[in-house]
């Protein structure tokens, strides 16, 4: 797998938070979705989706799970009536891989935590991983989806 050393740049977001069940998580997502489209946030280039992932899912019990689902925005949030928050991904020096499938079985984070980050001589930094969705859409097919993953470094 492709592992680059990257400077990822500081990212305004509009976020939802997501506590509990992984199972849930398409439910609130789907909130971000709602107010990416009732303010024509549509251009993908412009307007990029991420998931800033705290907890690990398959480690963490679902009670105490907690993701951020998150678009790049030039403004503030607002007040809004899908609970949306202003965040920033920080900028950090950051590992990057890129991983194409299925979005509930990533090779690109498991690669990193279970392989390389053992053999790099490198320590996770502050923040957590966050991926960015590179694709999204209703009829994108699972083994069609992008991920660039970022696990941020010390």
């Amino acid at each position: 797998m492709d592992v680059r050393i990257v400077v990822f740049p500081e990212t305004k977001v509009a976020a939802i938070e997501h506590f509990g069940s992984p199972d849930l998580e398409h439910e609130t997502a789907k909130k971000l979705i709602a107010w990416k489209i009732e303010r024509r946030l549509l251009d993908p280039l412009r307007y990029r989706s991420y998931g800033v992932h705290y907890t690990d899912p398959y480690r963490t019990p679902p009670s105490q799970h907690h993701v951020d689902f998150c678009l790049s925005v030039d403004a503030d949030v607002g007040p809004n009536a899908f609970s949306l928050i202003d965040k920033v991904i920080p900028p950090s020096r950051c590992t990057l891989a890129r991983d194409v499938g299925s979005r509930y079985n990533n090779k690109a984070a498991i690669h990193l935590y279970k392989t390389w980050l053992p053999h790099s001589g490198e320590e996770p930094g502050d923040f957590p991983m966050f991926f960015h969705y590179v694709n999204v859409g209703p009829n994108l097919r699972e083994e069609d989806m992008v991920t660039d993953v970022y696990l941020p470094l010390k």
